[in-house]
């Protein structure tokens, strides 16, 4: 009887553990999974609080950024938009130039400037949200989402680490005469093109890192197919609205090409062509403050499952030497001892675009000009006011 009896509490208890694992994990797999009425997946603000920063920190760092700031842009010769900040706090932020020179307009904190390639990160974050909700998987082969889709191999992830091996719709379009240049180029044309034209993949997919915008533009594509609503209605409801970006959009080319802020090179103004109509990989405009808030969201413990968030951060480019490397829609570099510095920079006609995300620190620097200069890539030297990296005052940079 005293067996049987011990054995029932056994089971009992056995059962009861099993419903307890069961409902947590129910409820990891919730606190994961914010959606809209719509069912779609949403970024929500940060609800953490940060330390607050003291004065004295304040102060000393605003004075060692407005001192590069000083030193690196001028008034009279730059456009530029420009914020640090800590914490979600921001310690220092600056507006010079004109947004439109035939108007007059100046740049202030609340104008939306074209990102550039800083683009490819909200892309990239709208992609594994949906891979968070499981509406695609992260190794999904593209031809299961889009038919047409002509490269059997290529997956989500080698889309988003650039290892799909396509070529850039920049050479394809333009070579041979495969489109017809008056016209504007959409993402849909791009796949039309892919496969009419037989355009070979430029390597073997999964072999080599590539850097190329065609990988963002299909990736915009899925995120259509995926939620039934074009990629500026996609991108404003999944992420510029619940985080009250009110001064982002995805422009819609023919819609807004004669209002959008127009870029520069010296001191002549840089027309469209036929390329400005495709989204995803470009084609977001905003301004510093709403990046920062985009960028604060990505610190929330509910942004992503902790598996799916470290396969954002690491590298997956080893084929050759060196401390550059880029993850699921974020370029890094590594180096030896482990520590990685993570960043996106753009470019696009005359706009250039730096987006800095100091993870261990919790420090962003974001800084956009509409007209064109490299300067705007250097802004990573501040990362040593922050934290132990190696970049001296004569480094530049790169898009």
């Amino acid at each position: 009887m005293l067996n049987k009896l011990l054995k029932t509490h056994i089971l009992f208890a056995i059962v009861s553990l099993s419903i307890s694992c069961s409902n947590k994990s129910s409820k990891n797999e919730e606190a994961f999974s914010k959606v809209n009425e719509n069912g779609l997946p949403i970024l929500h603000p940060l609800n953490e609080e940060f330390p607050k920063l003291s004065k004295k920190y304040l102060d000393d760092k605003k004075y060692g950024v407005s001192m590069f700031f000083e030193k690196t842009w001028s008034e009279q010769n730059d456009n530029v938009s420009f914020l640090v900040a800590k914490n979600g706090q921001i310690i220092y932020e600056n507006y010079l130039g004109y947004a439109n020179k035939r108007t007059g307009e100046k740049i202030t904190k609340d104008t939306p400037l074209h990102i550039a390639s800083v683009s490819k990160v909200i892309t990239a974050t709208a992609i594994l949200m949906l891979i968070d909700q499981k509406k695609i998987e992260l190794e999904q082969k593209v031809n299961t989402i889009i038919p047409d889709f002509p490269y059997e191999n290529v997956t989500i992830q080698t889309l988003l680490n650039h290892r799909s091996g396509m070529k850039n719709y920049a050479y394809f379009t333009y070579e041979n005469n495969n489109w017809d240049r008056k016209k504007t180029l959409t993402n849909d044309d791009i796949i039309t093109v892919l496969k009419e034209k037989n355009i070979p993949l430029e390597t073997k997919t999964d072999t080599h890192f590539s850097y190329c915008n065609t990988n963002y533009a299909v990736l915009a594509l899925i995120i259509e197919k995926i939620t039934g609503l074009k990629y500026p209605e996609a991108m404003k409801e999944m992420i510029f609205s619940p985080l009250g970006m009110t001064n982002t959009y995805v422009c819609n080319f023919e819609n807004d090409r004669t209002k959008i802020v127009p870029s520069y090179k010296g001191s002549m103004e840089i027309g469209t062509d036929y390329l400005d109509g495709v989204y995803g990989d470009k084609n977001i405009f905003s301004t510093p403050r709403d990046l920062l808030k985009f960028d604060q969201a990505r610190y929330a413990k509910d942004f992503l499952n902790p598996e799916l968030l470290k396969k954002v951060y690491q590298g997956y480019s080893y084929e050759s030497k060196g401390i550059r490397n880029y993850g699921l829609g974020i370029r890094m570099l590594e180096w030896e001892n482990g520590d990685r510095f993570y960043y996106h920079n753009g470019w696009w006609h005359g706009n250039t675009s730096s987006y800095i995300n100091m993870k261990k620190e919790n420090v962003t620097i974001i800084t956009l000009s509409n007209k064109y200069t490299k300067k705007t890539y250097t802004s990573k030297k501040l990362a040593c006011l922050f934290g132990n990296y190696p970049f001296q005052l004569n480094d530049g940079g790169e898009e």
